[in-house]
């Protein structure tokens, strides 16, 4: 089997025991302090950042423009509203503008 095959599997196997790892760590606790609590829901917003940081340094006008506009949308609307309304402007503007 090829070395991407294994990397694919170990990849796997370790996004799969950290987290039953983190559900078995806070099962054993009946309640959670609010600061964890807190960090635990501020962790999609950081994987979020760690995906879009990247790509928009070496962004063109198209991506920058649905990530304005995606930004605005976001503080007014919900998560999903702030997904869809980015990705149709960037498919908009990679059409017609780039």
């Amino acid at each position: 089997m090829s070395t991407t095959f294994w990397i694919i599997i170990a990849g796997a196997i370790a996004t799969y025991l950290t987290r039953v790892g983190g559900h078995l760590v806070l099962s054993r606790f009946e309640t959670i302090h609010p600061r964890v609590e807190a960090g635990l829901n501020a962790v999609p917003a950081a994987v979020l950042t760690t995906l879009v940081a990247p790509a928009a340094l070496g962004a063109g006008p198209a991506e920058w423009a649905a990530l304005i506009i995606s930004g605005l949308v976001a503080l007014r609307g919900g998560l999903m509203a702030m997904f869809l309304t980015g990705a149709v402007v960037l498919i908009l503007a990679r059409q017609f503008v780039s």
